[in-house]
């Protein structure tokens, strides 16, 4: 059963890591590995994820509004010459090949991906691609010069964000720091990007919410929307004041060090887990 402590303690969780590159997932799931908390289940995770997607739209609401204007003079084809209506292209297009993938992981059960081995060696792995990336990726190109060849790839990176601990924002973010994107506009197009993926597994899941009926559930999922809301827009405005100066280095050492704890426990060398 869970208890209001433990959605707010998880929405708090869920606002801090979605948008840095450390696995939002992962982390929830950790969260009732380490205590003493039920775990929560996915319906619970995909919600606070909605609340962390209403904060991106609130924050760039303005970019939002001028992919909306683009797509209105353009009679919503494709033009690539109006900024707003390129970035919305390249969004749909970068979020096919997740949506695609995600809808075969439903089909064949992904409740064997929530393991704490396979968490610990995704948030380290992928934590030293980051490191590489961002070391060698230029910092020189902006969402307004990706092709729709960089889209896909960035696109075909997210798809491995549905393992646990891989992190949607630091995969798509190592695959346009490879790309030479400026780190800002790299965690823009990242957090741009989350929006029609996360809002898909969200109507997915909530359907099924609504046809079992299950009052409780949907009670638990809309407090997790609004407390993973509130937490969420802070972090984003933290993140994008960090990247005006800094690298990504301090997440890459934070992996490192939790996914070398976690493979300790996991193999045995160590115990932590209640």
């Amino acid at each position: 059963m869970l208890s209001t402590l433990q959605i707010v303690l998880l929405s708090l969780l869920q606002g801090i890591t979605e948008f840095l590159p450390v696995s939002s997932s992962g982390h929830l799931i950790l969260f009732s590995v380490f205590t003493s908390f039920p775990d929560q289940g996915q319906a619970l995770d995909v919600a606070m994820h909605i609340g962390s997607i209403l904060a991106v739209m609130i924050y760039f609401s303005e970019e939002l509004w001028l992919m909306f204007k683009g797509l209105i003079k353009s009679w919503f084809l494709p033009n690539f010459k109006d900024y707003g209506n390129r970035v919305f292209w390249l969004i749909i297009i970068a979020s096919i090949p997740a949506m695609i993938f995600g809808l075969f992981l439903r089909s064949e059960g992904v409740e064997w991906m929530r393991s704490s081995k396979l968490i610990g060696w995704t948030i380290l792995g992928y934590g030293l691609l980051l490191y590489i990336a961002d070391k060698i990726g230029l910092t020189v190109r902006k969402v307004e010069h990706l092709s729709i060849l960089d889209a896909l790839l960035i696109g075909l990176a997210q798809c491995l964000a549905l393992i646990p601990g891989t992190s949607r924002s630091g995969v798509t973010v190592t695959m346009a720091r490879f790309l030479g994107m400026e780190r800002r506009e790299a965690a823009k197009f990242s957090m741009l990007l989350s929006i029609p993926t996360i809002l898909g597994a969200g109507i997915l899941v909530g359907h099924e919410l609504f046809l079992q009926n299950n009052l409780k559930e949907i009670i638990f999922a809309i407090d997790g929307i609004l407390y993973s809301f509130i937490f969420s827009i802070v972090a984003i405005y933290v993140v994008m004041w960090w990247l005006k100066k800094s690298t990504f280095l301090p997440f890459v050492i934070y992996r490192v060090i939790l996914g070398t704890v976690l493979l300790l426990n996991a193999y045995g060398y160590i115990h932590i887990t209640q």
